[in-house]
């Protein structure tokens, strides 16, 4: 399946019903999601592979992984609310690889060390006020249980990003910028769409 079919399967779903802002839960743009599974397949990180989505929101990262061929997918994420809706979206794609919806806290995950071959996340980027450095705590998460990772950060991370995996003993071998759209969410969004900077990043955990 190429990206584009693959973003074509991924629209329409069902966003967030009551997003929770302090979680910081924006749905993941379906192309966004198919180009980064699309690149990942290409490095080799899908097929055969089990997935972890950390953080998995509504599901369009574990969803887009589960449609090109992995050996199993997890979808592990806090919110019930957003877990349910997840598995509403998991019966409309309806993937090739069932999903293992997976409720428990991305910071704190019930996996072993070294557990999964390739995580991938949309975590929170820590604009809120009292939230800041929440990306770090995943991709600390990634840095413990997987062999790849692929994260998506708000614009000008590269720093931050390279900085934590060297501490940790790893690699970003591939990085891209992409544009995030948001849709009207919450009430301090004055419109009802708007499109933001990000970059995403694939890191090798040693």
């Amino acid at each position: 399946m190429g990206k584009r079919a693959l973003a074509e399967r991924l629209h329409g779903l069902a966003g967030f019903r009551d997003p929770d802002v302090a979680l910081e839960q924006y749905p993941t743009p379906p192309d966004l999601a198919a180009h980064l599974l699309h690149l990942a397949d290409l490095q080799g990180d899908i097929a055969g592979r089990t997935v972890l989505d950390l953080g998995a929101g509504t599901g369009l990262l574990a969803l887009a992984a589960a449609c090109r061929d992995p050996a199993r997918v997890l979808g592990l994420e806090r919110d019930a609310d957003a877990l349910a809706v997840a598995r509403e979206n998991e019966r409309a794609v309806a993937p090739e690889t069932a999903v293992d919806w997976l409720r428990a806290d991305a910071t704190h995950p019930p996996l072993p060390a070294n557990s999964v071959a390739t995580a991938v996340t949309n975590p929170p980027f820590g604009a809120q006020s009292g939230n800041e450095g929440a990306d770090r705590a995943f991709l600390q998460t990634a840095a413990s249980v997987a062999g790849v990772s692929y994260s998506i950060h708000n614009a000008g991370s590269r720093e931050f990003v390279e900085s934590f995996a060297d501490d940790e003993g790893g690699e970003v071998t591939h990085a891209f910028a992409a544009e995030f759209e948001i849709p009207r969410l919450y009430e301090h969004h004055e419109r009802e769409r708007a499109e933001i900077e990000v970059e995403v990043f694939r890191i090798e955990w040693r």
